[in-house]
C-alpha cells in the first residue's frame, strides 16, 4: 500500500459530514477498569483515554479486577508511556494531564467478585469514587465502568446519597456474568440511578462490516499506529494489534455532543429507556423447556441439609463448558440449608451447566437452559423494577450488527472514530 492510498481516508475524513456534535461542557469523568486482567482490551482502551484525555475533566483511575489479575500497577506502566509521548502531544493540544496528577487519582480497588450480598468492604477506590461524587460541581460524575460494578456498588452502599450525584456508562456483558452480585445489589437498591447498561451494542465497535478497509480490526495497526510512539509500541502487545478496545464505546459517548440524551445518535451508541431488570429464579434444575434472555439474573435455590455453614460463605460451585475449558462460579449457603447462586448468560445459547459441591444433596446436579438473543425479553414477576433513568441496548430488529443487538447504532460510526484517531496517531510519528 503506497503512502497516497493511506492518507487518503484522512482527506475524505475532512470532507465527510460526521455524527460527531460540540460537547456542551467537558465532562466529569472517572474510570473503574480491570486493565490488567485476562482481556488485554482495556489497555487498548487506556491509550486511546490518554491521547483523548484533553476532552475530559479526569477525576479518577480505578482499578476494579472483579476477576483476572488487574491492579492499579498497570494503570501505572500506561502513564508511563504516556508521560515519554506527551512531548508530541503538547505540540498540538496544551490542555493534556500532567502524568503525577494521573498517577494521584490512580486508586486500587476491590480484587474480585462480590459475595451474594453484592458488597464487601470499602476500598481505597471506593472511597474515592466517594470523595469524587461529593465534590461540589454545577455537573454530574460521570463513572465509566469498564469490568465490574464491585467498587461502584461499594460507594453506593457506603454513601447512598451519591446516587443523585453521578452518572454510570456501563460496559455489561461478559461483566456482568462475572460480577452479577454486584450488579444485582444495585438493581434492587437504587433503582434510581442514572445508568446506561450497554451489554451487546459495544460489540459494533469492532465489527467490521461496512467499514473502511483501511480500518478494519487486522489493518489499523498497520496503518496508523505502527511506529507512532511509545503508546503505539505497546499497542502491538494486545491482541498482535487488532483493534478490540471495547470499553471504548463509554469514552465516545462523553466524545460527541449532549451525553444527557442517550436516545440521540452517538458515536458511543444510541440507547433506550427500560424499566425492568428481568431476573428469574429456578427452584429446580432446569431443561430445554426454558428459556430466558441473555443478560438476565438467573438465580438457582435450593433446600438441603442445614450445616454449620457462615452464610455467604462458599460452598458449591457451577461449572460451564467454555471452548476448551471449564468456568466455574460460587454458589452460597444463605443459613439454615438454604443455598443459592446467581448467574448472567452473556449471549445467546444452550448453556449446560452442572453443580460441584462437598454437600453430596448439591453435588452431580445438571441441567440446560435456552438462552434467546433478544435483551431484556419477556417480564416475569420476580423481575427487578427500574426507575426512569435506565437506559440499555435498542431492540429495533434493524439494528442489529448480525446477532448482535443495538450493534449498528456504533459500527455506522466506526470509520469516522478511528480515522479520528489515526490523525492523534500520527502526532506521534
Amino acid at each position: 500500500m503506497n503512502k497516497f492510498s493511506l492518507l487518503f481516508p484522512l482527506w475524505v475524513y475532512s470532507l465527510a459530514l460526521l455524527a460527531q456534535q460540540p460537547v456542551p461542557i467537558k465532562p466529569r469523568v472517572l474510570i473503574s477498569t480491570d486493565i490488567g486482567g485476562t482481556d488485554p482490551d482495556d489497555n487498548q482502551s487506556m491509550a486511546h483515554l490518554l491521547m483523548y484525555s484533553d476532552l475530559f475533566e479526569l477525576e479518577g483511575l480505578v482499578s476494579s479486577p472483579s476477576y483476572g489479575s488487574g491492579s492499579k500497577a498497570e494503570i501505572l506502566r500506561m502513564i508511563d508511556l504516556y508521560e515519554k509521548d506527551l512531548p508530541k502531544l503538547e505540540k498540538h493540544k496544551k490542555s493534556f494531564f500532567a502524568p503525577d496528577y494521573l498517577r494521584s487519582i490512580s486508586k486500587q480497588g476491590r480484587r474480585g467478585a462480590a459475595p451474594y450480598r453484592g458488597y464487601a468492604q470499602a476500598t481505597e477506590g471506593s472511597e474515592w469514587i466517594i470523595k469524587c461524587a461529593k465534590k461540589q460541581s454545577t455537573q454530574p460524575l460521570w463513572v465509566l465502568v469498564w469490568g465490574g460494578l464491585e467498587d461502584v456498588v461499594q460507594a453506593l452502599h457506603d454513601a447512598p446519597e451519591i446516587q443523585s450525584k453521578i452518572r454510570v456508562y456501563w460496559i455489561g456483558g461478559p461483566n456482568k456474568k462475572w460480577g452479577v452480585n454486584s450488579y444485582a445489589y444495585l438493581v434492587e437498591h437504587f433503582p434510581k440511578l442514572w445508568f446506561i447498561e450497554v451489554n451487546s451494542t459495544y460489540y459494533g465497535f469492532f465489527s467490521n462490516n461496512a467499514v473502511l478497509d483501511s480500518v478494519k480490526t487486522t489493518d489499523y495497526y498497520d496503518n496508523y499506529i505502527r511506529a507512532a510512539g511509545f503508546l503505539g509500541k505497546d499497542f502491538k502487545s494486545y491482541y498482535d494489534g487488532n483493534v478490540k478496545m471495547g470499553d471504548t464505546p463509554s469514552l465516545l459517548y462523553l466524545m460527541d455532543g449532549d451525553p444527557n440524551n442517550p436516545m440521540r445518535e452517538n458515536w458511543g451508541g444510541s440507547f433506550e429507556p427500560f424499566n425492568y431488570s428481568p431476573r428469574v429464579v429456578f427452584n429446580r434444575m432446569t431443561t430445554l423447556a426454558d428459556t430466558v434472555a441473555f443478560c438476565t439474573i438467573v438465580e438457582f435455590h435450593f433446600k438441603g441439609p442445614k450445616l454449620n455453614i457462615p452464610p455467604d460463605s462458599v460452598c458449591f460451585w457451577m461449572e460451564v463448558p467454555y471452548k476448551d475449558n471449564v468456568q466455574k462460579w460460587p454458589g452460597y449457603s444463605l443459613g439454615q440449608g438454604h443455598y443459592a447462586i446467581k448467574y448472567a448468560p452473556k449471549q445467546a445459547e444452550i448453556l449446560n451447566y452442572r453443580f460441584t459441591s462437598g454437600i453430596p444433596e448439591l453435588n452431580g446436579l445438571a441441567g440446560k437452559l435456552v438462552v434467546s438473543n433478544l435483551w431484556p425479553g419477556k417480564r416475569h414477576k420476580t423481575d427487578y423494577p427500574l426507575g426512569t433513568n435506565w437506559y440499555t441496548d435498542k431492540a429495533d430488529p434493524s439494528l442489529y450488527d448480525g446477532k448482535i443487538q443495538g450493534g449498528k447504532t456504533i459500527s455506522k460510526w466506526r470509520s469516522e472514530i478511528l480515522l479520528d484517531w489515526a490523525k492523534r496517531w500520527e502526532w506521534l510519528r
